[in-house]
């Protein structure tokens, strides 16, 4: 029985009435979620190390992943090679984002990440930028992964550097019994329901 307990660190929501600011840090509260990406075609712009590990963790989820970028890591090269990975040698161009769910802009360039963003948002499209975040409409937490115990924390974009420092904190908290006593208690819950 797979059981996923969730725990989110985020920024307090605003008590302010009114329009609230999209600036890194601004109070307001971004809205958290585990998305199910399991057989979802994910497009990722970009073939650099930040998209390796994006594309790295999207694998873990199920995603069916397309990579378009001229040049790309000696990881990606090895999941196209393995047909984990469909990869485009070549730059984004318009168009390149449909039938997808989800979006990744991570090329070095803002300029493009820019025009990947505005095509995702007027497709209605998840789109997560790396330079600059604001572009796009989520961020991707810093996340710990015990077991069936996964703890996602995000600042809101104020410090990433925080976020993974708080990160290396909890990890020291949540320790190796934790995936042990998870599996007890699901084990537990279930004879409880079928009694």
């Amino acid at each position: 029985m797979a059981i996923e307990h969730r725990i989110w660190l985020t920024a307090p929501p605003s008590t302010k009435p009114g329009r609230r600011s999209r600036r890194p840090g601004a109070n307001f509260m971004r809205y958290p979620l585990f998305l199910d990406l399991t057989e979802q075609k994910v497009v990722v712009i970009g073939g650099g190390p930040v998209a390796t590990r994006k594309i790295r963790m999207l694998l873990i989820a199920g995603a069916v992943v397309t990579a378009i970028s001229p040049k790309a890591t000696a990881a990606i090269r090895q999941w196209a090679q393995d047909k984990r990975v469909s990869w485009t040698r070549r730059p984004y161009h318009a168009g390149d984002l449909r039938r997808a769910c989800l979006v990744v802009a991570a090329t070095d360039r803002e300029e493009i990440n820019r025009r990947v963003c505005a095509e995702a948002k007027r497709r209605r499209l998840l789109v997560n930028c790396i330079a600059p975040p604001s572009a796009g409409n989520f961020i991707v937490p810093s996340v710990i992964h015990r077991g069936g115990v996964t703890v996602a924390i995000s600042t809101g974009g104020a410090s990433p550097a925080f976020a993974k420092r708080l990160r290396r904190d909890l990890e020291r908290f949540f320790h190796r019994g934790y995936p042990a006593l998870l599996k007890r208690m699901a084990a537990l819950r279930k004879r409880h329901h079928d009694e």
